[in-house]
Formats: structure tokens, C-alpha cells, sequence
């Protein structure tokens, strides 16, 4: 609080003349209340709290250095500023009370002036700390909604880049939004077990949600005269066809020289564009790798992309029910997928249909 709003000022001692002192150098400037002992000014204190407290040591019962120890420990009056005003001189008393969390320490008799200077002073520095304090809360709720905006604007953009290569396939619909639940409630459901609790953390789980949508991003390097191709496509385009990961891959590893570390989810995008079609037996491509080799970000791609590719329509096939589509992918556990997720998915089959639901097609 500014001086000039009436501070209020707690006289804390036992002798009524010593507070008519304090009240009479005090009270045209500041709203003077007073305590006779220690147990009636905690009292006060905590139906209302002082800007300051002045507080006598040689007390009956309760002392001042227990009063303010007792001030200091709660946390709602840890902050207001203790005077101590006393008759005792020694040195070691004064390094006591300040020890204690006083911020000042005045002897008896009062001198007015030096009373009223020091005052002033530490209401002054109280309110240059509360105004410091607010400004901190202020600047920290900014960080934290510009933090937010970021974030927003972040996954704005990967669905945006999603969307782009899946524009060019006009069956696509709401793909990306499916397969990135997907990938989220399979990750949650994954991250139950041992094996990957610490590996799927909230964090981690968050960075897989925002990198699903760039899964087919290298879609963007097929010529369409492959891409949109209504027929069967012939050697030669399948194996163009087959290159797109590679093209997303470097799509993303060229993202990341622009800033100076690669996020998380620049790290799993690139690792989900690269190696979704891989499979657990080692016969998906591009690199055929095997098992725990293929990274399990996209392990949980893989189920992901080839669940919602069977539950929707395309050129080639009618959509598939969702229970056909579980049979499918179920009969594929070990050979195609992982079959601890497998295990998972089964657990979870009806979070799958729920969001298939939820994003389903127009």
C-alpha cells in the first residue's frame, strides 16, 4: 500500500504510555492501531492485517520475538514489515530480532523524527516489493498466454502442413484428425505399462499428438498423375510411390536447420514420416526395419493410418466396419504390428470407433 492511502500501523506493547507515545508521533499520518500484548495483536492481525508492525520485546506471557516468529511462519502475514521498539540495547538482542525476520530494530527512548523516517521508509520499500510482485504475476500470466498462443499456433500449422499433402488426395477427409487421436489413445493406453511409462510421458504424449498430423507430408512429392491414379498402379509408380516417406523425411529435416534444436515433435514427425509403413517382421519399407528398431512413434502411426484406412472409402475398397477392420489389423499382431500395442488396442477398441465417430466423414 502507497503512504499516502493511510497506512495502517500496529503498536504491539504493554505499557499504555509507550503506545500513546507511538499513536501521538504516528497517528496524523497513519491509522494507529494498538495491541497490550502479544495473543490480542495476532488477533488483530488476522482479522485484518497491518501495512507494519511496531513491536515491544519485553512482553508478559507471549515476548515480541515470539510474536514475530509466529508472524513470520504464517504464510498470509510473512510479508509485513516488523519494527522492533524496545528499551533493550544490547547488541546480541537487536542481531536476534533481526534474525528473525525484523527489518528494523529502534530503541527507547523514541526519537519522532528517526521513528517516523524509518517508517516511512519501510512502507515504502512494502510497496515497492508488492508493486514488483504484481508486475512479476502479470509478466508471468503473459509468458504463459503468449506460451499457450504459440502452442495453438503450432499445432495450427502442423495440422495446416497435414492437410496440404492429404488435399491432394480428395478421399482423405478428416484422416489426420482421426489418426492423431488415435495415436493419442493409444500412447495414454501404452504408457500403463511398465516398459513405457517413463518413455510416454504427458509431454511426450502431447509432442506425438502434434507430429501425427505430417505422417504423409512426403505426399507432397508425388506427381499426381501417381498420386490420384484411379486404376492399379504399375511397378514403376509404386515404387515413386514408395518414396514419399523419404520426401517427408527430408521435408522435416530441413524444417529443423531453421531453429537452432529440434523439438520433440519435429523429432517424432520426422521419425513418423519415415517409417510408418514399416512393419514389425521386417517387411514394410523403406528400410525394412524389424521390431523395437522401427521407433515406436511410428509403430503407433502404423496402427493408427492403416486402421482408419480400412474403415474408410476409397478408390480401390468400401469402408470397412470397425469390426472388420479390428479383425484385420488383430490377425496382423506380430507380423504387421507390435503386438504389446496390438494388446493395447484391443483394450481400447471402442475409444478407436468413438473417435472414428466423432471425425467421421462428411
Amino acid at each position: 500500500m502507497a503512504v499516502s492511502q493511510k497506512a495502517t500501523i500496529l503498536v504491539v506493547d504493554d505499557t499504555l504510555e509507550n503506545i500513546e507515545v507511538a499513536k501521538g508521533v504516528l497517528s496524523q499520518e497513519y491509522l494507529v492501531q494498538a495491541a497490550l500484548n502479544g495473543e490480542i495483536a495476532l488477533k488483530i492481525v488476522e482479522k485484518r492485517k497491518p501495512d507494519l508492525v511496531l513491536l515491544d520485546i519485553m512482553m508478559p506471557e507471549m515476548d515480541g520475538y515470539e510474536v514475530c516468529k509466529k508472524l513470520k511462519a504464517n504464510e498470509a502475514t510473512k510479508d509485513i514489515p516488523i519494527i522492533f521498539l524496545t528499551a533493550k540495547v544490547q547488541e546480541e538482542d537487536e542481531t536476534k530480532g533481526l534474525s528473525l525476520g525484523a527489518v528494523d530494530y529502534i530503541t527507547k527512548p523514541i526519537s519522532p523524527a528517526i521513528l517516523k523516517e524509518r517508517v516511512k521508509n519501510h512502507l515504502i520499500l512494502k510497496a515497492s516489493r508488492e508493486l514488483l510482485a504484481r508486475q512479476n504475476e502479470v509478466l508471468e500470466e503473459r509468458v504463459i498466454e503468449r506460451t499457450a498462443q504459440l502452442a495453438e499456433l503450432q499445432d495450427v500449422a502442423m495440422v495446416a502442413m497435414g492437410a496440404l499433402a492429404e488435399s491432394r488426395d480428395p478421399e482423405t477427409g478428416n484422416h489426420i484428425r482421426r489418426t492423431q487421436h488415435y495415436v493419442k489413445a493409444l500412447a495414454i493406453e501404452l504408457a500403463q505399462k511398465d516398459k513405457y511409462v517413463e518413455l510416454l510421458t504427458p509431454e511426450v504424449i502431447t509432442s506425438l499428438f502434434k507430429s501425427a498430423p505430417l505422417h504423409d507430408i512426403g505426399k507432397v512429392g508425388i506427381e499426381d498423375s501417381i498420386l490420384l491414379k484411379p486404376g492399379k498402379l504399375t511397378d514403376d509408380e509404386f515404387a515413386e510411390m514408395r518414396n514419399h516417406p523419404a520426401y517427408g523425411r527430408d521435408a522435416i529435416s530441413a524444417a529443423e536447420t531453421s531453429i537452432d534444436s529440434a523439438d520433440n515433435f519435429l523429432i517424432f514427425a520426422k521419425e513418423i514420416a519415415y517409417s510408418h509403413h514399416e512393419k514389425w517382421d521386417g517387411t514394410g519399407y523403406p528400410q525394412k526395419l524389424s521390431g523395437d528398431d522401427i521407433p515406436l512413434s511410428a509403430r503407433l502411426m502404423a496402427i493408427a493410418d492403416v486402421y482408419d484406412a480400412l474403415i474408410s472409402k476409397r478408390v480401390y475398397k468400401p469402408a470397412f466396419s470397425h469390426e472388420k477392420a479390428m479383425d484385420i489389423i488383430i490377425a496382423g499382431k506380430g507380423s504387421h504390428f507390435d503386438p504389446e500395442m496390438i494388446d493395447c488396442l484391443e483394450n481400447i477398441a471402442d475409444k478407436f470407433n468413438h473417435i472414428a465417430q466423432q471425425y467421421a466423414d462428411e
